[in-house]
């Protein structure tokens, strides 16, 4: 819970960012993963914990299954794309062993 009456809570909320899905300018960076963060690592096993779109759709949400279909087709798009990755990865890999020969 954060204060929202006092000043240094009043300050967090509106330091805090909150998007549907990935904005534009944060759609083309690289996605990483900070190892700090990770559930698994910060909580105690047996913890309770809830996720914000799960909260998000008991309090009346509507839009949770639109996010889910385009996260699908974010992911499907993602895997096209690292396969291209992978493919052309490979061809410069032969193409420099085949320079230094």
């Amino acid at each position: 819970m954060i204060p929202h009456k006092t000043q240094r809570g009043m300050e967090a909320l509106n330091r805090l960012k909150v998007f549907e899905g990935i904005p534009a300018p944060y759609d083309k960076t690289k996605r990483m993963v900070i190892p700090s963060a990770l559930r698994v690592l910060r909580l105690k096993p047996g913890r309770r914990y809830a996720s914000v779109g799960r909260i998000s759709r008991e309090v009346g949400w509507k839009y949770g299954d639109v996010v889910d279909k385009l996260e699908v087709k974010r992911k499907e798009k993602s895997a096209a794309y690292f396969e291209a990755k992978k493919k052309t990865e490979c061809f410069e890999a032969k193409a420099e062993a085949s320079a230094l020969i």
